[in-house]
Formats: C-alpha cells, structure tokens, sequence
C-alpha cells in the first residue's frame, strides 16, 4: 500500500516536471484561459501514469529476474531497450487514443499527420528517468551487496572466536585427565586433592570460557589455583612468582591465557628437581608477561595445537595489538596485551562489524529517504510556483531564484547522500570523528 502511494505521488511530481519543462521549451505557458492550462496539465499526468508506471513493472519484472554476477551490463541494454520499446509503444497508443477519442479523428489521419518528432520529447524524457532510476538502483545494489559482505565477514568471524573457545572446555579437560593419571601412578594422595581442586578450576573453565574478555585480576587468581595443581604433580621441581593483584584493576585479557601459556611452558621444557622450571608472571607497561627459563624437552609429545595459536586468534578477532613473543637462548617469554579501560570496552569484531554496519546502513537510509522527500517536495512546489508567477506577474519571472536556490541545496544534498569521498562527502564526517578519536586518544596516553 505505501509503495503503491508512493509511486502515485512520485508518478504525479514527474508529471509536473515534465509539464513545466514541456511548455517552457515551447510556448512558454502562453495558454488561452486557465481551463485550457488545466487540459495541458491533465494530458501530461495522462502520459506520466501510463509511459511511469509501464516503465515501472517492467522495471520490477527485470529485478524480479535471476541474473548471474556478471549480467550487469547485459541488464542495463536490456533495461533501455526495453524502456525504449514501452515508451515508444505508450506514446503510439495515448496518441491514437487522444486523436482519435478526444479530437474525434479517424485512424488513418492519425497516421497521416504523425511524424517522429512527436516522439522525440517523450522518448528523451523517459529515458532520462529511466536513467536516473537504473544509477539509483545498482547505488543502492553496491551498498546492500557491502553490508552483505560485512555480515558474512562478521558471521565468519564470529563463528571462528566461538570455535576458539569452544576448544578450549576439552582442551583442559583432556589435559588434566591426563596430569591426574600420571598423579593415580606416582603420587594417590595427591591425585586424590588434585580431584577436588580440578573441580573448582573446571567451574571457572566453563564460566569464563564464553567470555570475550576477563580482569587481569580474575585471571591471575586463576592462574594460582592452576600452579596449585601443577604443584600437586611437580612439587619443588618447579618455581612460581606472580603478582598478587594488577596494577589497573580495570585491565583485561582473554579468559585463560595465563593457562594456556602455563601449560606450554610445562609441556615443552624439562621439569625435574635437578632442573627446575621458573616461571614468572608479571606487568610490562601494558602487557602481561609470562616468562620461563628455558629447558626444551628433548622429544615432546604432539600436542591438539590449541595453546598459543589459540590465544594469538583470539587477540586477532579483539584487537589490533599482537602479542610478543621473546626467545633468547636461556629464556622464552609470552607478552599477552592487556586492554585498559579505555581501549577494551569493546565489542568482539564481529558484532563490531554488524551493529557498525547496520548503524551506517540506517543512517544512510534515513539520509536518502530525506533527500528523496525533498526532490519530491521540490518537484511539487516549484510548479506551483511558476503558476503562481504566471498568473500574477508573468513580466518578472521571480520563480528562478527558489528554482536555483532549492536545486543548489538538493545538488549538495544528493553529494553527500550519494558521493562517498570527497569534502563534505558521505565519509568526510565519518573520517572527521575518526581523527578527532585518534588524536584524543594520543593526548590520553602521551
């Protein structure tokens, strides 16, 4: 219903138009009586609903039709072909019917007196709403395949974090079995506190787990309950030293990393009495570093691969800092970037990407629904304008100043609505905030 409504308003402003510019390139509004204005009018909205709307479901019958990718340009010669042929065809026949049925002609002097030249205007006009309409249409197909692309990328990575997390609930698990079958041969007192200690750090695995970000606070906590149980298995042979709280207890990092990070350092170096592993948490600047002497392990086993790789993605799909790996010949070293308050209350990337899009998308939908309201305010107003300024004083033609004045205002209007770069362009205030943002930031942290 309301597309229908707008096609009728959009059909009777064409027709005005196409009224004013008809009469202003040929007699000038030089009518004998305001009823002969009133017929004029009427015959041109008669020709603007019928050559309009034919050209309309055609125009739906094209867009309703499968294309492949590349049938871009065969659906433009198709389109003005096709508009060619309606428009030609509707001009033949709202003649005939006119001639004929108004004037009261026969068919053949119709035919008699018809020459090109009848159709010319007609034609050109169509054509060049044709035209506008078919830029308006493969505008807004650039930018509706644009978000589409965003939601496959967002989807993508969104599905690909959930995946990295998700490996991480049997990854421990699997691991700890493992530890707590080794405790079973060596030690079954241990094994037996071990037990109950791995339920409490298995709780917070599958609390944490589906968090994006987690306190440095939480996490060195974990951190501990976890050596503990590393010190159930390994007792003196191995040598912890952390930090008891975080200097900013508003930093963050991924949930489990100091974890994953523990873990590898045990798996890939010796642990033994006469060789001990040290590891060391600590705060560099704005990175969480955990460090070891490093002892490699002559054979390591093959491990599932999550640790590291794991951690790295998910930093990927949160922020564009990297995390720091350091090796030197006695010492390895892993530096997860910590997110401060002000640059870690975030979104995942993915969702980033949806809400960002969707908030640009509308915007620019509310962007070209104003201008399209305004064109059509403007293709009623200033015809009525000019009627005004016939019918009182035609000598001084005053409706050119708002015909310039409002078409200078549309013109920049229609740049920014549909020119992307550029001053004052649709990207210019996006690139503004941006700048302002950026230098904000910088004089936050100089």
């Amino acid at each position: 219903m309301k597309k229908s409504i707008k096609n009728i308003i959009l059909t009777i402003a064409i027709g005005l138009v196409v009224f004013v510019i008809g009469n202003l390139f040929s007699d000038g509004f030089d009518f004998n009586s305001v009823n002969d204005l009133l017929i004029e009018l009427a015959f041109y909205q008669l020709y603007s609903f019928v050559l309009g709307y034919s050209n309309m479901y055609f125009f739906d019958y094209m867009e309703k039709r499968q294309w492949k990718q590349n049938d871009t340009l065969k659906r433009i010669v198709i389109g003005i072909l096709g508009s060619t042929i309606i428009t030609l065809l509707g001009l033949f026949l709202l003649r005939v019917s006119i001639s004929v049925l108004y004037y009261g002609n026969t068919f053949d002097v119709f035919l008699t007196k018809e020459k090109w030249q009848y159709y010319q205007f007609g034609l050109w006009i169509t054509l060049s709403i044709v035209a506008v309409f078919h830029v308006i249409y493969f505008y807004n197909k650039y930018q509706q395949n644009k978000i589409k692309e965003q939601k496959v990328i967002a989807g993508t990575a969104s599905a690909k974090f959930d995946a990295l997390k998700n490996q991480l609930d049997p990854h421990f698990l699997f691991n700890s079995l493992n530890v707590l079958t080794s405790l079973i041969e060596e030690n079954p007192d241990n094994a037996q506190r071990f037990t109950t200690s791995l339920s409490k750090v298995y709780r917070y695995v599958l609390e944490q787990k589906n968090k994006e970000l987690v306190t440095v606070d939480e996490e060195l906590q974990f951190a501990k309950t976890y050596m503990s149980l590393l010190k159930m298995r390994f007792e003196d042979s191995i040598v912890f030293a952390m930090p008891e709280k975080a200097l900013n207890p508003e930093s963050k990092v991924v949930p489990l990393s100091l974890q994953l990070l523990l873990e590898n350092a045990v798996k890939h170096n010796m642990v033994t009495s006469g060789k001990p592993l040290h590891i060391k948490i600590y705060e560099d600047t704005d990175y969480l570093v955990v460090e070891n002497n490093l002892q490699p392990k002559q054979m390591v086993k093959k491990g599932s691969g999550v640790g590291l790789s794991n951690i790295m993605q998910r930093y990927n799909l949160l922020t564009d800092r990297r995390i720091d790996i350091s090796k030197t010949s006695n010492k390895f070293a892993v530096a997860i970037p910590i997110l401060t308050k002000q640059i870690s209350i975030m979104r995942t990337q993915s969702q980033s990407i949806i809400d960002d899009s969707y908030v640009r998308a509308r915007n620019h939908v509310d962007e070209l629904k104003g201008f399209y309201y305004s064109l059509i305010s403007y293709f009623l107003v200033i015809p009525f304008l000019i009627f005004i300024n016939y019918k009182t004083s035609w000598g001084f033609q005053w409706f050119w100043f708002p015909v310039f004045g409002w078409g200078l205002g549309l013109t920049i209007q229609a740049f920014r609505v549909f020119i992307n770069d550029g001053a004052f362009g649709r990207n210019w205030e996006q690139r503004k905030i941006e700048q302002f943002m950026k230098e904000e930031e910088d004089k936050r942290w100089n």
